[in-house]
């Protein structure tokens, strides 16, 4: 069975609500979603604008922000774990915006790439410091259903940002969506900033050496736990970042749903947030290791349907909608929980933990993602492939980092204090 990791009390009353500190932390993360997302329909006009030529290369402007993000990772944990959660989120919330505005203007594609990657280094202040003022906060199965509302709130974003992209389309062009981005990014900002508390405890401050850094990381890779439930999210969300990278070309450019291509996005996008919700009901009763470990399952074996299915031809759209929907509905209940049990014995290094293991689930699924996308060949043969070969070798890791028993048979420690 999984640990029930009770928080710490804070040192004086905690002044935002349950549902206001949910909600913030769902927004930070969701800027994430937001830079991505309401790309998506304009990458073909973005591509046209600045003389991309090859189609598959308008994805490097989604590719580009992953790898700010995660090349900015690593230096945010520390941070955060020496000078507090506050100044290292409100610079990256600053650069965001900045980056966001100023893309608005690129004068060419490499500007632009440029400008998403400074974005995408101050996404990750959000990234990691999302994470670690909720562990801040709470822990074990209690993170885990947090974790999930959060998700459930996040998951709106998909829901709405490709049809947003679309509206400001139809009133303008492509620069609209990065003045947006920027605009919706200022109110989250003023939101953190005047709500938002000091959420770590004064004992788990720690000296921003190297020493003391390097400390940090080790023991985020050298716990067992944390170690391979990081790797196996990276590799699962490899699938996803690489079904982002080409869903434009499979909705447009398989099947031709033009600017129907947001609606179907969107309800995807909100399968998930259904699945998230379910997990914040279920994971106090049935643990945080049944439920992801059943859904992995359930996402592997999906997808090796769909995969062997697009080997026969190219799979109509009402079958590839419902077989990638039944593939997406278990991720409400991977990704919460894989993060929850990851940073389960590392509350006492919050930041530094969150940003390793931000740091590998992002370079490494945005790699994968990366590699998938370009594999696109004009059918959905590659994408069903790497879903398939991805959840596969994410069960292995589980199976490793549990010794080979699944299902909630072992737990790990309880924090340390």
């Amino acid at each position: 069975m999984d640990q029930q990791v009770s928080p710490r009390p804070a040192a004086t009353e905690f002044p935002l609500a349950r549902w206001e500190f949910i909600a913030l932390a769902a927004a930070l993360m969701a800027l994430n979603a937001l830079a991505i997302d309401i790309m998506l329909p304009g990458l073909q006009e973005i591509g046209a604008a600045l003389g991309v030529q090859d189609e598959n290369h308008r994805q490097f402007v989604i590719s580009a922000y992953f790898a700010g993000m995660a090349a900015a990772l690593l230096p945010y944990g520390p941070a955060s774990d020496r000078f507090g959660r506050r100044a290292p989120l409100l610079f990256g919330l600053s650069l965001y915006v900045i980056a966001a505005i100023a893309a608005a203007f690129a004068p060419n594609f490499e500007t632009l790439l440029a400008l998403r990657f400074l974005q995408g280094v101050g996404a990750a202040s959000t990234r990691v410091i999302a994470v670690s003022i909720v562990r801040d906060r709470f822990g074990g199965r209690a993170m885990a259903e947090i974790m999930s509302l959060i998700f459930m709130i996040f998951m709106v974003i998909p829901v709405i940002a490709p049809s947003l992209g679309q509206v400001l389309m139809y009133l303008g062009n492509w620069h609209l969506i990065f003045i947006a981005m920027g605009v919706m990014a200022m109110f989250i900002t003023a939101w953190a900033w005047i709500r938002l508390p000091e959420t770590q405890h004064p004992e788990d401050r720690r000296p921003f050496t190297f020493g003391a850094i390097w400390q940090a990381f080790g023991q985020v890779l050298t716990n067992r736990t944390s170690l391979f439930y990081t790797l196996a999210s990276a590799v699962v969300f490899g699938s996803l970042f690489g079904f982002i990278n080409s869903a434009q070309q499979i909705y447009v450019g398989i099947y031709g749903l033009g600017v129907m291509f947001p609606i179907i996005f969107a309800c995807i996008a909100g399968m998930m947030a259904v699945s998230s919700f379910l997990n914040s009901r279920f994971v106090a009763r049935f643990g945080m290791r049944r439920l992801s470990h059943g859904a992995l399952i359930a996402f592997t074996l999906v997808s090796l349907v769909w995969f062997l299915w697009s080997l026969t031809g190219e799979v109509p759209l009402v079958a590839f909608v419902a077989l990638f929907a039944s593939a997406m509905f278990p991720f409400g209940w991977i990704g919460s929980n894989f993060n929850a049990i990851a940073m389960e014995p590392m509350g006492h290094i919050a930041g530094s933990a969150s940003a390793v293991q931000g740091f590998v689930q992002t370079l490494g699924g945005g790699i994968l993602g990366a590699l998938l996308g370009q594999a696109f060949d004009g059918t959905t043969t590659p994408l069903a492939a790497g879903f398939f070969g991805f959840g596969l070798v994410s069960l292995v890791l589980v199976a490793i980092g549990e010794r080979g028993r699944l299902f909630g048979v072992s737990a790990p420690a309880a924090r340390p204090h």
